[in-house]
């Protein structure tokens, strides 16, 4: 892969005793911030999820199953949605994008406080038919260490998850990244103990990354001492599926009465997608032909 191109692998380690994940997301998240007009703070919370929920989409089996990670705290931030399927698209959202807090003490970015306590959701949505949910408390709000309480609480998984975001002077994203380490059921004591050990020397995340670190470096890094085997390499990007159609189907469910009021307003009507922020425009009159398609159906 290219330097300058996001993209995530997936490897195994210690005779399949450990499953590891990494990405590199700079330009998703820089995507996703210009789309938002996000604030630093806010930057690094939206980035960081969308980097955990694209590690945790390749862990679902069927190609058209889709993940969804739902932050819903009492910090300012208001709450964090992400969606990723396992072919590398990812798009989400923060409810208050502008919000704009003091740097914590060791000039890190607060995303714990901008999050605050409450419950992190995860959807997988495997088809039309089958949904699974799972939900444990907010642990600390700085999004990876709340990933990892997930793991353990929700599904018994013994997990690392690393997540960075470095934010620029200009407020553009200079690194995006991570790392998921998990530990299969049968994994041995001496590797378990040796994983322990490597994580005590692992540092941030965002310094990996700004030292030139690829995916495949930081788990070099994480998994020192362990037979690393990439076993796939995946271009990941943000991607909205969002379209005048959908949009048009979004507006029908409004219902009849709500219809009426808007056209009787009389002026043109604006929606913008949550996920990416592009608008669509409706006249009276395309207004008056959705209200017609519900007369006649």
């Amino acid at each position: 892969m290219s330097e300058t191109q996001d993209y995530m692998v997936r490897a195994i380690a210690a005779n399949q005793e450990i499953r590891a994940f990494a990405v590199t997301s700079k330009n998703l998240v820089e995507e996703a911030r210009r789309a938002h007009g996000t604030a630093p703070v806010c930057t690094a919370a939206l980035g960081r999820t969308m980097s955990g929920a694209l590690m945790m989409s390749g862990m679902l089996k069927d190609k058209d199953s889709v993940l969804t990670l739902q932050f819903s705290g009492d910090g300012p931030i208001g709450g964090i949605t992400v969606t990723a399927d396992n072919n590398g698209n990812v798009k989400g959202f923060v409810q208050n994008p502008l919000v704009v807090l003091p740097l914590k003490e060791d000039g890190h970015l607060d995303v714990g406080q901008a999050v605050g306590k409450g419950t992190l959701t995860v959807i997988r949505d495997m088809d039309k038919d089958h949904t699974y949910n799972g939900q444990v408390a907010i642990h600390s709000g700085e999004i990876a260490d709340d990933l990892t309480h997930y793991f353990a609480e929700s599904e018994q998984v013994p997990s690392v998850v690393g997540l960075g975001v470095l934010v620029d002077t200009d407020y553009s994203v200079k690194h995006a990244g991570g790392f998921i380490i998990q530990l299969m059921p049968f994994a041995t004591e001496e590797t378990i103990s040796r994983l322990e050990n490597n994580m005590k020397d692992v540092g941030y995340v965002t310094e990996m990354l700004d030292a030139g670190f690829s995916p495949e470096d930081m788990l070099t890094r994480v998994l020192d001492g362990f037979d690393v085997e990439i076993t796939q390499t995946l271009p990941v990007q943000f991607h909205c599926n969002c379209s005048r159609d959908r949009v048009e189907r979004a507006l029908k469910l409004l219902g009849k009465a709500e219809l009426d009021s808007i056209i009787e307003e009389g002026h043109e009507t604006e929606l913008a997608c949550h996920f990416c922020g592009k608008k669509y425009q409706f006249s009276v009159d395309e207004i008056r032909g959705l209200r017609a398609e519900l007369k006649n159906s």
